[in-house]
């Protein structure tokens, strides 16, 4: 008879940030589908998305994000770590920047690249 292995897995997550992605001009099916709010009445519309871990680091990059620019709070999760922003744009634009910029030379964390579709 074969003996069954056992493999317990366990995360180790450091200090970084996963993702900073920027929507720009989105649909408003996906507004919709996310639960947030859009202001079409600006003629440029974006969604920036961000994952960290640790997870609580999200409230300092949302505090960040809306202090930086003129942005709106569209979901912060402190359990995954996930934040997602809204507004024109150059604001989210330079949110995202910030939150990296922040996190990388203050905090200490690895960070990637800002994308954008």
């Amino acid at each position: 008879m074969e003996e069954k292995q056992r493999i317990i897995q366990e995360l180790v997550p450091g200090k970084q940030i996963t993702l900073a992605h920027i929507i720009a001009n989105p649909e408003p099916a996906l507004y919709e589908k996310l639960g947030l709010e859009a202001d079409f009445s600006a003629d440029r519309t974006a969604i920036g998305v961000m994952t960290v871990s640790p997870a609580e680091t999200a409230i300092i990059m949302a505090d960040i994000a809306m202090k930086s620019a003129g942005v709106r709070l569209g979901f912060v999760d402190r359990v995954s770590g996930s934040l997602i922003i809204t507004g024109s744009v150059s604001a989210v634009e330079s949110s995202v920047q910030a939150v990296v910029t922040y996190c990388e030379n203050v905090l200490g964390y690895e960070t990637v690249g800002m994308t954008r579709t």
